[in-house]
């Protein structure tokens, strides 16, 4: 009886799903063929829609997973500590200055090869 219940419940999660993306796809379809109308309401109109599907798929498992780790997450983000406007610039800087030295070595390495190839090959002056 219970893995009947669980079976009906996936593919009840399935239909609302896919009842989700249908939404959606009639959502930006919606959006293009009717270039007529003002732009603005066919943005409010595809947010609408775009909320119904949402709402739709939040109500399936994976729609209240995924909403549970998007939760988890921001409460992760909360506890990091971000490093302060100074070492942000100063990291920069070294990032952009190493950047700057390996470019030129690298420079300089295909250069010398050139000049190497030019020489093996007969092509330089």
């Amino acid at each position: 009886m219970n893995l009947r219940a669980e079976t009906s419940g996936a593919n009840l999660d399935t239909i609302k799903l896919a009842v989700a993306a249908f939404l959606l796809v009639i959502g930006i379809v919606a959006f293009y063929y009717l270039s007529g109308i003002s732009t603005l309401l066919r943005v409010i109109a595809l947010l609408v829609i775009s909320g119904g599907a949402v709402a739709v798929a939040y109500q399936t498992e994976i729609g209240r997973q995924l909403w549970q780790f998007v939760m988890d997450s921001r409460m992760e983000v909360r506890k990091m500590v971000w490093p302060s406007r100074q070492e942000t610039l100063q990291t920069t800087l070294v990032v952009i200055g190493m950047v700057l030295v390996l470019g030129i070595v690298l420079w300089l390495f295909d250069m010398l090869l050139m000049g190497i190839l030019r020489f093996l090959t007969g092509q330089g002056g």
